[in-house]
């Protein structure tokens, strides 16, 4: 594949992408944020995916000559959607952005800024914060060195976030954004791809909104794609570890902490999840999932993942009937977390 086939030589230095279905309120949020851009030499594609709101609508009221939007001809799942980037034209440097989240007007400003500091860094991002549906912020990122190899970049902040700059050139490079199923997962490992081209540059300016919404804890479908993902990114890992022998000892060195939160975050939904909804699975089952995680990717590990604190109380509930239901009980009466 020519990966400079997609690339565009106009005047623009930056290309958003936008993939969007059903983006309600939050896309006329996003898109404004964009336009409000100090720096203005960009250009947007909007991915519109059959959504079934006022979005088409909208998105036919926009006259500013940098928004393109390409409609899909039929309903794609949100990995086929994603896909479509590989095929659209992109300016030299491209950042994929969800339909609900929210620049603040300096952020392109300083990612040119970082561009000219460090010119051979193949991600760039700024310091971002997480925002509720109401876009009240949660709480900001954790603190990012300004230069990270992707083992930094693994140990020290990779977190859900947002605002990520790349070359399309890498982008396409690496192959786009892999298909793992509904995309969980997937930003971590192409994010991991492209800071191990050379480096993540960051700037200290808390200029990204990345927003969060609470689950449906009861979608089974969602469950089973979610372990999928993360199975394919576990793989991902093993690969990595095989090659890289400096990712190799941070993995052993922090790999718990990462499935930790991951097997205690699972295990606390599936709680919240009656068990004639969730096909079957249990506690029990994410505990022994997670343990053959750690045994792949830590070298001689001895980590028992029931040993995590809140996991033992987790695992008796989900064991009989009789402790689920009134767990199921306490949460209509009680939602916020008491197991931890």
């Amino acid at each position: 594949m020519n990966v400079d086939k997609h690339i565009s030589d106009t005047g623009y230095e930056f290309s958003i992408v936008l993939p969007v279905r059903n983006g309600g309120e939050y896309i006329k949020i996003c898109i404004n944020s964009i336009l409000a851009q100090t720096v203005t030499n960009f250009n947007i594609h909007i991915l519109e995916n059959c959504s079934t709101d006022d979005t088409p609508a909208y998105l036919k009221s926009l006259t500013d000559p940098r928004i393109s939007v390409h409609p899909a001809t039929a309903s794609l799942s949100i990995e086929k959607n994603w896909e479509r980037i590989l095929s659209i034209k992109r300016n030299k440097f491209m950042i994929i952005i969800g339909h609900d989240d929210y620049m603040y007007p300096g952020y392109l400003a300083a990612i040119k800024n970082l561009i000219y500091k460090y010119p051979d860094a193949s991600l760039y991002q700024t310091h971002f914060n997480f925002i509720d549906e109401r876009g009240e912020i949660v709480r900001n990122c954790k603190p990012m060195q300004a230069v990270q190899t992707v083992s930094d970049f693994f140990t020290e902040t990779i977190e859900n976030g947002g605002g990520f700059m790349m070359r399309s050139t890498d982008y396409d490079a690496v192959g786009g954004i892999p298909m793992y199923p509904n995309l969980f997962f997937a930003d971590f490992a192409l994010w991991l791809k492209l800071s191990r081209l050379s480096y993540k540059a960051s700037d200290p300016g808390m200029l990204f909104s990345y927003r969060v919404h609470d689950q449906n804890t009861s979608a089974v479908s969602a469950d089973e794609k979610y372990h999928a993902g993360f199975e394919l990114f576990v793989n991902y890992l093993q690969d990595l570890k095989k090659e890289d022998k400096e990712f190799s000892e941070a993995l052993n060195m922090h790999a718990i902490n990462i499935l930790s939160i991951y097997c205690k975050g699972l295990s606390h939904r599936l709680l919240r999840t009656p068990l004639k909804e969730r096909n079957n699975l249990t506690v029990a089952t994410v505990l022994k999932k997670y343990q053959g995680y750690a045994d792949r990717l830590i070298d001689n590990n001895h980590f028992n993942f029931s040993k995590i604190r809140g996991m033992q109380l987790a695992g008796f509930i989900d064991s009989n009937m009789v402790t689920r239901n009134v767990f199921l009980l306490l949460k209509k009466l009680y939602p916020k977390p008491f197991v931890k």
